[in-house]
């Protein structure tokens, strides 16, 4: 079988070219995918601060609570502290030279001329005790260490752009307005003048545990080995001291996930986004395998029905296809694996662009995800086979040659029963929104789009049919004959019409329903969130946070009535599935209750707002609901950093796509973030206060905080939709690319239904009909194609954007520009035209007495 198999690819190569491009392109999406799953496990970026630590022990990660099974945890939101205490029983564990507690907080230097400067290319200025130099490390170049709690040592790199000086003196904004300091020495690390992500600020052991302002933690312990021991072994024997329940021991690249919050989180965002990624792109690749198998085995229907007649089994047949095909298989896997690798680093080049992951992020690269790639391609190639093969080998012998003459119309009665169960399935699937917000409503509207494209595929020669009566009087009356041919053609070869409409479909309704779900997601939050704000002005920090003194300095302005703190950041509680415990995150503000009034709408169905201090919570309806929580009882979830909470709820609201399901005291919610800072105030001003006295005083308080900038109340919609803008950023690139694999597979259908057509166009021309009249009857042919193909794809991607819109926004309308709509639609339509007018002039080059002579 292995032999015939061989000879047959051989003799028909250019037959299998589609299908071969189709499985080398999946196969490569999917190793591209698996390559940044197994960096999420293993890669970070090159650690900074602690470059000379063997071993970091930082606070744990992770929120893994009881019950919850190995892939149900999530990372925290915030950065996690670890107890100092433990920095004892870490110095008596053998082979430990040194311990080192290191404190971490952003300090922010201001330059002369009044302005804040950030770390290097943007990034992060920070504080820490002198004592945590040495993990770097850091040395003295000029000066000496900070001995009093008014004298600092600046990296070498700081101090050059701040112009600062030994024995200069030097203003340093620690959650507060600039404080002068002596600049005692000036420090670098081993290369260069400082390091590439952050700057860094020394303060003295004592000063700078007050201004963590975390009394018994710290960010990070860092652990100095003797000499001949290795950082695994030194870890795992520190494992064993403290355990792991409340903390993180790090060793090699592991430690930048302690030193930098955006690296570990950067690490579950790519596990995540590779695991969903990869699983659509393999679900299209089945797809578009299949379809691109099922044409290649259609264009053999005589050869087939031979076989049949002179005896070969349906067991034989699917053997031959299915050897066949892993001939092709494992050639297109094999390249299509290797090839992964190139798409792995264009994907993190592309997250890294869009900011975000971080752009130094590396990568693992292992034989592992490309094994299981060529195995899943091999899986994929051979069950496409199989089902392919699956009409081919079940004709009776009698009925062979007839089968191969004429193109079987009628559908069995078992895919008929599927296709419309993945239809009702997609269609039911589009009502989630309507009950279910947020990203779980999201991704079911854009699932549901798909499952409609694929019942729609299996239903394609009923649906096609019933489409091209409809253009086929609309063809005649085009063109009496190029147009009459064209609606013969439609109408008698709905199979071979479908085979080319489903791609087109599936690639018009993939990128519309992606990009406008995005799109609305984002803008309802924008729009809920400007109708919720009622702050005449916002105040707001170039420098990453806002003091959490300009809220009171804001309040003692004359004519401000209100000025309301905000905290963002995020929660995470359980939801009990069966036997196991999953963690789902949730964005959170910190509000303060007394000071809301004026500045935000939440739409308070229950309790009262301004109950919100101390230990309580509020939350939006739906989630007290889904939790069965009353006002009064006590909510348990965990906080951003990982800590439990065990909070009295005060309030519930309804506009949660603004604020959050959550809403925090601002104390409490800014007590568990990493900066301890705010994002922003909102000041509502006195009806009867003169506007412009009340900006020109928010102003003059922007002087005495550097990097605070007052600005309209209308843009506190701005920060709100940064979380939906990052997402959609994300999404985009994932359709880019899983578009560019659908429109690959379309020009190969598309292409190839044309090629085997030559005989017939040989026939046409030897009774008569001119090229001219064949190339413009395949002109309209592909655009009856495109346009039914267009026409299924808006309806298919309409009906749950419609659906998702409406629970959202309270509107059918999609949000998002035309231009794209209409872009989709002419790219659909340009591929068919190109595509199809290429094949049937290549087609055409022939004599017709010597095409009609060629085999099929």
């Amino acid at each position: 079988m292995w032999d015939l198999a061989w000879q047959t690819t051989k003799t028909r190569l250019s037959g299998f070219v589609g299908a071969f491009v189709a499985i080398l392109c999946g196969t490569a999406l999917v190793a591209g995918c698996g390559i940044l799953m197994e960096s999420g496990l293993r890669a970070g970026v090159p650690t900074q601060r602690y470059a000379d630590a063997a071993v970091i022990v930082g606070g744990q990660q992770t929120v893994d609570p009881p019950g919850a099974g190995p892939l149900e945890s999530k990372q925290v939101a915030e950065q996690a502290s670890v107890p100092v205490s433990i920095a004892g029983t870490i110095g008596s564990v053998p082979g430990v030279r040194g311990v080192v507690t290191e404190q971490s907080f952003p300090a922010t230097v201001v330059a002369a001329d009044g302005r804040a400067l950030n770390g290097p290319e943007g990034g992060q200025s920070l504080g820490h005790n002198w004592d945590a130099a040495a993990l770097a490390p850091f040395s003295l170049r000029d000066g000496r260490a900070p001995t009093g709690a008014g004298e600092v040592v600046l990296d070498a790199d700081l101090a050059s752009r701040s112009g600062a000086v030994v024995g200069g003196h030097v203003k340093i904004a620690v959650r507060s307005a600039p404080v002068d300091f002596v600049v005692s020495g000036i420090a670098a690390p081993k290369s260069g003048t400082g390091l590439t992500r952050q700057s860094a600020v020394f303060f003295t052991q004592e000063k700078a545990v007050e201004l963590a302002a975390t009394p018994g933690q710290a960010h990070a312990i860092g652990v100095l080995a003797n000499p001949g021991v290795t950082p695994d072994d030194l870890a795992e024997k520190i494992r064993d001291a403290v355990g792991t329940d409340k903390v993180t021991v790090t060793t090699g690249v592991e430690r930048s996930t302690v030193e930098f919050l955006d690296v570990s989180q950067t690490r579950m965002l790519l596990m995540a986004l590779a695991g969903s990624f990869g699983g659509f792109a393999l679900l299209i690749a089945v797809f578009v395998v299949s379809s691109t198998l099922a044409l290649v085995i259609n264009q053999r229907r005589r050869e087939f029905a031979l076989l049949r007649a002179i005896a070969a089994t349906p067991q034989q047949i699917r053997k031959l296809i299915g050897a066949e095909t892993m001939l092709v298989a494992v050639v297109a896997g094999v390249l299509g694996s290797g090839l992964g690798v190139a798409v792995g680093f264009g994907l993190r080049n592309a997250f890294g662009a869009i900011g975000v992951i971080p752009p130094d992020f590396e990568l693992a690269i292992s034989p592992i995800p490309l094994v299981a790639a060529l195995l899943l391609g091999l899986g994929t190639a051979r069950l496409a086979a199989w089902s392919a093969a699956r009409r081919p080998s079940s004709i009776r012998p009698v009925e062979a040659l007839g089968e191969a003459a004429v193109e079987r119309r009628d559908l069995g009665r078992v895919r008929v029963i599927v296709g419309c169960a993945l239809v009702v399935a997609g269609l039911v699937g589009s009502l989630v929104p309507a009950f279910v917000r947020g990203e779980a409503g999201l991704a079911a509207s854009s699932m549901s789009a798909l499952i409609i494209v694929i019942g729609l595929a299996v239903l394609g020669p009923k649906v096609v049919a019933v489409m091209t009566r409809v253009i086929a009087p609309v063809l005649n009356r085009t063109s009496r004959i190029s147009g009459y041919l064209a609606a013969a053609n439609s109408q008698a070869n709905s199979r071979r019409l479908a085979a080319a409409v489903t791609p087109v479909m599936l690639a018009v309704s993939f990128a519309l329903s992606m990009f406008y779900s995005q799109t609305s997601a984002a803008a309802a939050v924008r729009e809920e969130t400007v109708a919720s704000t009622t702050a005449d002005h916002v105040l707001a920090s170039t420098t990453g946070g806002v003091s959490p003194e300009v809220a009171e300095a804001a309040r003692r302005i004359p004519g401000v009535a209100a000025a309301t703190p905000v905290v963002r950041t995020q929660v995470m509680n359980t939801v009990q599935e069966q036997d196991t415990v999953r963690v789902e995150q949730y964005g959170a503000q910190g509000l303060d209750g007394a000071q809301v009034r004026g500045n935000l709408e939440l739409g308070v169905v229950s309790g009262k707002i301004a109950d919100l201090t101390g230990n309580t919570v509020a939350m939006s309806e739906s989630e007290a609901d889904w939790y069965e929580k009353k006002i009064g009882d006590e909510v348990e979830f965990y906080f951003g950093d990982g800590a439990p909470a065990k909070l009295r709820l005060v309030a519930t609201y309804t506009r949660d796509q603004a604020f959050g399901r959550y809403v925090l005291p601002v104390e409490l919610a800014r007590a568990h973030t990493g900066d301890r800072m705010d994002d922003s105030v909102l000041v509502r001003q006195q009806p009867d206060a003169d506007p412009a006295t009340v900006t020109a005083a928010l102003r003059d308080l922007s002087a005495r905080y550097p990097g605070l900038v007052v600005t309209p109340g209308s843009a506190m919609a701005a920060p709100a939709g940064g979380q939906q803008q990052a997402q959609f950023y994300v999404n985009l690139v994932a359709v880019g690319v899983i578009l560019g694999y659908v429109v690959i597979s379309v020009a190969n259908t598309l292409v190839m239904s044309t090629a085997q057509r030559s005989r017939e166009f040989a026939l046409l021309r030897l009774i008569g009909t001119t090229k001219r009249q064949v190339i413009r009857m395949m002109r309209l042919e592909a655009l009856a194609t495109v346009g039914v193909a267009a026409l299924l794809g808006t309806v298919v991607a309409g009906i749950p954007l419609v659906l998702l819109n409406l629970g959202l926004r309270g509107t059918p309308l999609p949000s998002g520009t035309v231009a794209v709509f209409g872009g989709v639609i002419a790219g659909a339509i340009l591929l068919g035209l190109v595509s199809l007018g290429l094949a049937t002039r290549v087609a055409l080059r022939s004599k017709p007495i010597d095409a009609i002579g060629l085999r099929e």
